[in-house]
């Protein structure tokens, strides 16, 4: 950026996830000043992001505390980033737990967004939105693959609650004249999933039971197809969303779909052991209301945006393998040195 055009700003709730690291560092790597939500509490879960904390002299990285379910914590930090760009990726994420804690998902996903949305509007600038809508939302599918105009059929309280939030960002949008863009990303991966998602938990415990940490993973639906990505390119899709002159709602989605089934015999395929050997089937981890297929159309998304998935099915398993391995390499040192023991045999903690 020259001296006379200060740099783009933007606002990014959920920074500390994995979404949120990986669009920081594609924000940073384009000049931006980025701002990013955290929520203060007993610990520090800021690992994906370490990373990216430069020398605080001129840092163009900010974080700032706050919370998705105080909207006078949000209007006020709006107020004084006064952001550019705005991208909504704070979330209750995992759908097993939005059956467990329903009203918390709620609040969080579908609430949340209506908070940033109210204090975004009231915002005396021109501010350009970007809503974490999510496949999730088409459910129980009524057509295969999915598109922009592919009903809702939500399965689960995560999934409700954003369905709430894509009509609010279009309520906003055609309301107020807000350049509100939802973009409806099918499953992205990466090796900063949280290891309680079904690819990270496989590919974690693939790699420690090739080094003789861990005996079996436990899973839940083997059947249940998905389209799989990789996060570090669709994140340069919300921010096309947010380049376009006029917003609208798009699928990020590679077109591809394959099973829980097939992912474990690519991972464990990776690592010369059989898969069968080590799955076990634990009733606890099917979904009250399952979602058998999600696959993506991102056709409009390639016409208009200009974007392609870039990383294949393969790629995506070998990349998240590799880092795991590396870490039960390192697991492994610890244990053979006599300063850990291996913390699960199963697929379970403890």
């Amino acid at each position: 950026m020259s001296d006379l055009q200060p740099a783009p700003r933007a606002l990014i709730t959920g920074i500390t996830g994995q979404d949120g690291s990986y669009l920081t560092e594609f924000l940073l790597d384009r000049g931006y000043e980025v701002h990013g939500l955290v929520r203060r509490t007993s610990t520090f879960a800021r690992e994906r992001i370490d990373h990216l904390h430069l020398d605080p002299e001129g840092s163009r990285l900010l974080l700032h505390y706050g919370d998705m379910a105080d909207g006078n914590s949000l209007s006020r930090l709006v107020l004084q980033i006064r952001p550019d760009e705005v991208y909504n990726l704070a979330a209750q994420s995992h759908v097993a737990v939005s059956f467990q804690n329903p009203l918390y998902s709620a609040d969080v996903d579908a609430l949340g967004t209506l908070r940033l949305l109210e204090a975004v509007r009231q915002l005396d600038r021109p501010v350009r939105f970007y809503q974490a809508s999510s496949s999730e939302m088409y459910g129980k599918v009524v057509e295969t693959p999915q598109t922009e105009s592919t009903p809702f059929h939500p399965r689960s309280p995560y999934a409700v609650a954003k369905v709430y939030s894509y009509w609010q960002t279009v309520n906003y949008r055609e309301a107020y004249g807000l350049h509100a863009s939802n973009g409806i990303l099918f499953n992205h991966e990466s090796p900063r999933r949280g290891e309680t998602f079904v690819t990270r938990k496989i590919t974690r415990a693939a790699t420690r039971i090739k080094l003789g940490l861990q005996e079996q993973i436990l899973l839940g639906n083997l059947d249940a197809e998905r389209d799989w990505g990789f996060a570090g390119d669709f994140v340069e899709a919300m921010w096309l969303m947010l380049q376009q002159d006029e917003p609208s709602d798009y699928v990020v989605a590679t077109g591809r779909r394959a099973s829980v089934r097939t992912f474990c015999e690519a991972v464990f395929g990776m690592l010369d052991l059989d898969w069968s050997d080590h799955v076990g089937i634990d009733k606890r981890y099917l979904r009250p209301a399952e979602v058998d297929l999600l696959q993506g159309d991102a056709s409009k998304a390639a016409r208009i945006l200009g974007w392609k998935p870039r990383t294949s099915f393969d790629e995506l398993v070998r990349m998240m393998v590799t880092a795991d391995l590396e870490l039960a390499r390192q697991e492994r040192a610890l244990v053979d040195a006599g300063l850990k023991q291996p913390a699960w045999r199963d697929g379970r903690p403890g």
